[in-house]
């Protein structure tokens, strides 16, 4: 029986930050580059192992217990390399914070099958989810019925994304007449989450509700974990200026549960620049197809049927937990083939029970301006036209600085610092807080803002 051969290394001191991974295949002579385990350790020590065959294929089956929320609020989405249990915090009892998560991965690479693995989790440990699924409902067809709230467009998810906010915010003025400073799990709320797959839809470059996506999502990454609201995205690995902007996700990424699947280049230099990765730190790529051995066929020999069959889904990087550079792997969720209906692997692990939640009322986030465009759809032609179309972009360089403010602020208005974040990101001329601040006063005076109130919150004049 073949054994792991181990190699414990000396390294200069602050370990190894940059070594060819290919060149130390080389060295030991090991033509399947996904054999060799390269992984840092404490001080001034590195490990290498060889394994007789890649250590990350043919995981087991996932299972409603992995997916039970423990005692520290983390389920069990897959294994590490050595047979350690790859975990997924939900939920801190230490602080009462839900979490911000961001799940990145190129298609194919195993996304959809991970949100579905947390979808089942939510739903296992009553944790109360709604969900949008950008993908016209495809990318997780089977959390239909499955979650509290389930939409398909861009702008059923900016309602959705709304909601969760409201809830936050009355979760807040809740808990503060309590004297709460935190959230006690299920005391008196559920512990709720908004799910985004394909969140890059909503929030890349030319999207129509894509600055107000941007910013509800940064305040439910921002206020909402501290009263049991967390927000968890899933989207494709590009890069993070096409997902509302990097300045958007930074501190919510840094702070949350991010795990990396397949990658492009593009989203790994802005990981490494974001202080994601140390600097200099390296991470043993994940090829499409694992253990592929490049090597020259001679004459008339035959190559296996399979070796280019794609095999490395749900290969990852947990980039936030305490082995970032340590490749790992989920368990196997549903079937391995596609189906020609919804997976029964998949149903069974969702369960036949009622998913825990009420429906949020889309309706009643709508502001006055969509419900009336809304309502001169006509009842009869409601369902053909779909959702009111956004306005035509603006354009911001030909704007005063008061008609941009009344652009960018939502019905419910906005924080200061949000307002003037939003201004500065809107493509015209920058602004600058004294000079935001005078305008806010002489609109103000002519009636186009509120008078401010114990909120201090910058919210447009109520329409006659």
């Amino acid at each position: 029986m073949a054994t792991v051969q181990e190699y414990v290394l000396k390294t200069p001191p602050g370990g190894v930050k940059r070594y060819d991974h290919e060149a130390l295949c080389d060295l030991l002579k090991v033509e399947d580059y996904s054999r060799v385990i390269f992984e840092q350790g404490v001080g001034r020590e590195a490990i290498v192992r060889v394994y007789p065959a890649n250590p990350l294929m043919g995981v087991r089956e996932i299972s409603v217990d992995d997916l039970l929320m423990d005692a520290r609020g983390r389920i069990t989405l897959g294994t590490y390399f050595d047979g350690s249990a790859l975990r997924f915090r939900l939920f801190d009892p230490k602080t009462g914070n839900a979490q911000r998560g961001a799940v990145f991965g190129t298609t194919g690479a195993g996304k959809s099958r991970l949100v579905q693995a947390i979808l089942v989790a939510c739903k296992a440990s009553g944790i109360v989810v709604h969900l949008a699924d950008l993908k016209h409902g495809q990318s997780v067809p089977e959390a239909k019925g499955q979650v509290a709230t389930r939409v398909t467009t861009q702008y059923e998810t900016i309602l959705m994304l709304r909601g969760l906010v409201a809830e936050a915010e009355r979760r807040m003025v809740a808990y503060a007449d309590l004297g709460r400073s935190g959230f006690v799990l299920g005391d008196p709320d559920p512990l709720t989450y908004g799910i985004v797959d394909e969140a890059n839809r909503l929030l890349e470059k030319g999207a129509p509700f894509r600055e107000e996506g941007a910013l509800l999502i940064k305040e439910l990454g921002r206020t909402g974990r501290s009263v049991g609201v967390g927000i968890i995205i899933a989207a494709q690995a590009g890069h993070l200026d096409e997902l509302g902007g990097s300045d958007t996700l930074r501190a919510m990424l840094k702070e949350g549960e991010v795990i990396l699947l397949r990658w492009s280049s593009a989203m790994m230099q802005q990981l490494v620049g974001d202080g994601l990765i140390p600097r200099g730190e390296a991470l043993q790529p994940i090829p499409k197809v694992v253990g592929q051995v490049r090597k020259i066929r001679r004459y008339n020999e035959q190559r296996a049927d399979d070796e280019d069959d794609v095999n490395s889904q749900g290969m990852l990087y947990h980039l936030t937990g305490i082995r970032p550079t340590s490749m790992a792997r989920t368990y196997v969720v549903g079937s391995v083939a596609p189906c020609t209906g919804y997976d029964p692997v998949i149903l069974d692990l969702y369960g036949g029970h009622a998913p825990p939640g009420e429906t949020i009322d889309l309706e009643a986030h709508m502001t006055a301006k969509e419900l009336k465009a809304a309502g001169d759809m006509g009842d009869g032609d409601a369902d053909a036209a779909g959702p009111p179309s956004p306005d035509p972009e603006p354009d911001t360089a030909t704007m005063s600085t008061a008609q941009r403010i009344l652009a960018a602020l939502p019905a419910d208005g906005l924080a200061g610092v949000d307002l003037l974040a939003a201004l500065n990101a809107d493509g015209g001329r920058p602004v600058r807080l004294g000079s935001m601040r005078t305008t806010i006063s002489g609109m103000r005076g002519k009636g186009q803002l509120a008078r401010p109130d114990s909120t201090g919150l910058i919210v447009p004049a109520p329409a006659d």
